[in-house]
């Protein structure tokens, strides 16, 4: 996958995962392909030990995972902050 479509992927899985978790602060649009790309990696880690595909390219498949990934990057972060 190339650059520009990390940063595509990450950008729109990052604010899907903002809108899921319903985050009240609204970060950037940086912030949000970050925590998509981080997400990514994530997502894509899980879904190969459930068995599937992790990210494959720019595709659809790849923002659900990457998505997956950002929302549990999300909880996994609230959890630790709550404490």
């Amino acid at each position: 996958m190339s650059f520009l479509s990390w940063i595509f992927v990450g950008a729109i899985s990052g604010w899907l995962a903002n809108v899921i978790t319903n985050n009240k602060k609204r970060p950037g649009c940086f912030f949000n392909i970050v925590l998509g790309i981080i997400g990514a990696f994530i997502g894509g880690f899980l879904i190969k030990i459930m068995g599937g595909r992790g990210v494959t390219g720019f595709n659809l498949w790849s923002i659900i995972v990457a998505t997956f990934g950002a929302v549990v990057l999300i909880w996994v972060v609230r959890s630790i902050q709550s404490d």
